[in-house]
């Protein structure tokens, strides 16, 4: 392995090609404006490294980032590359990790529009996230203590596990196939809509108009807090252990809670049973 240390590059490509390198306490700064420095480059580890230009890690294979920044200047810095590890790290960039597989993420702090779309096989844990479209078609997403804040997560996600989670976020998981929430809190407005196999479970759900047009939706001892006209035209089984403020038009299934302010039927093909059990319904 070679090593980097506390060197400064503002060039073109400074490290183009590079393999099996260790960049230590390195800038990625300066007045040559240059892009792409660890561009084409294989079996990198950036360690206490600051990243102040754009698109620095493009076609990498065995990636490994520790302890690091990446400012709002360093724009869509993870493209195309695979085998990534990214610990105790700042990526603050638009769109910083796309088009990537088999990524870990652990003690990190996003702050990115549109970051991890089409990415496959993500493991995140311990990590907080602020972005818009965040992780939109991506795949294999397993997330353990993580906390997010922002617009449209999750959509056209497939096969994922969420737990020990806190999402604050409008239309998260629209369209969602095959993917488990557990032990989470998911606050926000219009959830899950024409998602397929999901499960909620052990989850509070706060907002309006959730769980809409889904199929083979499932909610298993679960809380809804503010939750009004939920389960529009869906296939759902549901034990819900708080009251629902409305339910409108269920397509099929059973929901039970404790109490339903009220039920709105004015569609015929609602055929969504709504049984009112108390307390001990999810026993």
């Amino acid at each position: 392995m070679r090593t980097v240390i506390k060197q400064s590059f503002d060039e073109e490509r400074a490290l183009y090609g590079e393999r099996d390198i260790i960049a230590r306490g390195c800038k990625f700064d300066g007045p040559a404006d240059g892009e792409s420095a660890f561009k084409e480059c294989a079996n990198v580890t950036a360690e206490d490294c600051f990243f102040n230009l754009r698109y620095p890690f493009w076609h990498n294979n065995k990636l490994k980032i520790f302890g690091s920044e990446m400012t709002e200047l360093c724009r869509a810095a993870i493209w195309y590359s695979n085998d990534i590890e990214i610990c105790d790290t700042k990526l603050h960039g638009i769109k910083a990790l796309r088009e990537c597989s088999n990524v870990v993420m652990r003690g990190c702090d996003i702050i990115s529009p549109e970051f991890g779309w089409s990415v496959s096989g993500l493991e995140m844990t311990d990590c907080t996230a602020e972005s818009e479209y965040f992780l939109m078609r991506s795949s294999d997403l397993r997330f353990n203590n993580v906390k997010f804040t922002g617009k449209y997560s999750f959509q056209y996600i497939e096969n994922s596990a969420f737990e020990n989670c806190v999402f604050d976020t409008k239309d998260a998981f629209w369209h969602a196939k095959n993917v488990t929430v557990k032990n989470s809190v998911i606050k926000g407005e219009y959830l899950a809509w024409y998602c397929g196999n999901v499960t909620f479970e052990n989850c509070r759900i706060v907002g309006t108009q959730p769980l809409c047009y889904c199929k083979g939706l499932k909610l298993v001892n679960c809380e809804m807090i503010g939750t009004d006209l939920s389960f529009e035209k869906s296939e759902v089984e549901a034990c819900v252990t708080t009251p629902i403020l409305s339910v409108k038009n269920p397509l099929s299934g059973h929901i039970c809670a404790p109490s339903v302010g009220e039920i709105i039927r004015d569609d015929k093909n609602s055929r969504g049973e709504v049984i009112i059990c108390g307390k001990g319904c999810c026993a």
